[in-house]
């Protein structure tokens, strides 16, 4: 009796784990999880460090993010292109990796393992015509005005300086241009590969709030 007595404790106990993974998987598939931002290219809005509360409802309900949200999404095979690689006529990221197996496809695309995440801030939705020219963003033939950048900051061509974002696409780029690997070198960004949309910065505390 008292070793089917331990054998139904440590049962009960494997099955409460069981469903508080469960619960977490869902929580970090369909509400949102923590993160923590690694690199400059967001600077000054974003820094090296700081920790955020990234949110998916939005996603999953209206995949389409808006102009001016951060996001953060899939990083492209490819991140740094030539003008002899690509089609300026599909000017789309590529992505080339496909996971193997269901165990495989699970681990990266629910568990994350493994996998490469950019966080950066939506400048063009579909059908927008971006053109970046004498260091500045044009969007639809106006000069975008950006807040958020730094004085001073200069927006360099590289390969997709002059495109209309395709369908189920966003053009992405970094705060920090000088420093930022974006839609300017390796294509829009497929509305499939965006993760979630940056909700809140927790750490450092003084900097707590809604990111803008």
């Amino acid at each position: 009796m008292e070793e089917n007595s331990k054998s139904k404790e440590i049962f009960e106990w494997i099955v409460c784990i069981l469903i508080a993974l469960i619960i977490v998987v869902l929580i970090k598939a369909f509400i949102g999880f923590p993160t923590v931002v690694s690199g400059a290219s967001m600077d000054s809005t974003l820094k090296d460090k700081q920790r955020l509360w990234v949110s998916r409802i939005g996603i999953e309900i209206n995949k389409y993010p808006k102009r001016g949200d951060i996001i953060t999404f899939e990083a492209p095979s490819q991140t740094q292109m030539s003008t002899f690689d690509v089609d300026m006529n599909n000017p789309v990221a590529i992505y080339d990796y496909k996971p193997k197996g269901i165990l495989g496809k699970f681990s990266y695309y629910v568990l994350e393992f493994n996998k490469t995440s950019y966080i950066k801030r939506v400048i063009g939705v579909a059908g927008d015509h971006i053109k970046i020219e004498g260091g500045k963003v044009y969007l639809n033939g106006q000069k975008l005005d950006e807040p958020y950048l730094r004085d001073g900051i200069q927006t360099e061509q590289k390969v997709f300086t002059d495109i209309i974002v395709p369908e189920n696409c966003v053009f992405v780029m970094g705060d920090n241009r000088p420093q930022s690997m974006d839609s300017r070198s390796f294509g829009c960004i497929p509305l499939e590969k965006i993760e979630s949309k940056v909700w809140i910065r927790f750490w450092p505390l003084n900097k707590f709030g809604k990111v803008k």
